[in-house]
């Protein structure tokens, strides 16, 4: 239990979401929406929508965008989003899991397709890929939460199943169905996470070369760019030297 991670590579570059404020909060309500609408409209009894607005919060998302969006669940003649995984490889073989909500599976597709096309990928069937990558539970601290030592210790009790401190911050790895309850005995001894949410961990990484990783990134940056996709997930590795050259 223990490690350094570069796993906000292996997602995608924070720097390019905080860029995309306003479309990251349309992505955040759709979230809320559909997991108001799975369940109950209260995060108290519903895990999902809990997850979802702690998720919103950790953004700085306004209360009232966050009420607004559980009360649209309950509204009649609102869109019906669907949930929608799609798989593909992208440059240099990389395994990409992109997760969608979306109103029109049609349009959704096609984006997700033609962006795999035109940047060095090919969008596979659904199963094509996700056998490479387990449904984990993802609890992310910032440095400033405590050293290595503390964390560790802490996540062993909450029940957590590995942690990877760096100078970045920590990752802290649980079973899919323990997501919540781990972040919750960690939130009593640590605070509010950065972020929590249910992930898809790679078994093996793959390490990119500069040219392979612009592409990539310019792959990932295309799909993060599109409405109806919610994440994008790989089994990437890019090293600090090749991220500063290729900005």
């Amino acid at each position: 239990m223990a490690g350094h991670s570069k796993f906000k590579n292996i997602m995608h570059r924070k720097g390019a979401q905080d860029k995309k404020r306003s479309a990251m909060f349309s992505k955040l309500s759709r979230e809320i929406t559909v997991a108001a609408k799975m369940g109950m409209p209260d995060p108290d009894m519903n895990p999902r929508l809990r997850l979802a607005v702690n998720a919103a919060k950790a953004q700085s998302m306004p209360k009232d965008n966050i009420q607004r969006a559980i009360d649209k669940a309950s509204m009649a003649g609102g869109e019906d989003y669907e949930e929608v995984r799609y798989e593909g490889y992208g440059p240099g073989g990389v395994a990409l899991i992109v997760e969608a909500l979306t109103d029109n599976r049609n349009r959704t597709a096609t984006n997700v397709r033609t962006a795999f096309s035109k940047n060095g990928g090919n969008l596979g069937s659904e199963g094509s890929v996700s056998h490479g990558f387990e449904r984990k539970g993802l609890i992310e601290y910032p440095a400033s939460a405590g050293d290595e030592d503390t964390v560790l210790e802490a996540a062993i009790e909450a029940g957590a199943d590995d942690v990877e401190s760096s100078e970045d911050g920590h990752t802290i790895w649980t079973a899919a169905d323990d997501l919540h309850a781990v972040a919750s005995a960690l939130e009593g001894t640590l605070g509010e996470a950065e972020s929590v949410k249910l992930a898809w961990k790679p078994n093996i990484t793959v390490e990119m070369d500069e040219a392979g990783a612009s592409t990539l990134l310019k792959l990932v940056d295309t799909l993060d760019d599109d409405d109806d996709v919610q994440t994008v997930w790989g089994n990437y590795e890019i090293s600090d030297e090749i991220m500063e050259k290729i900005g």
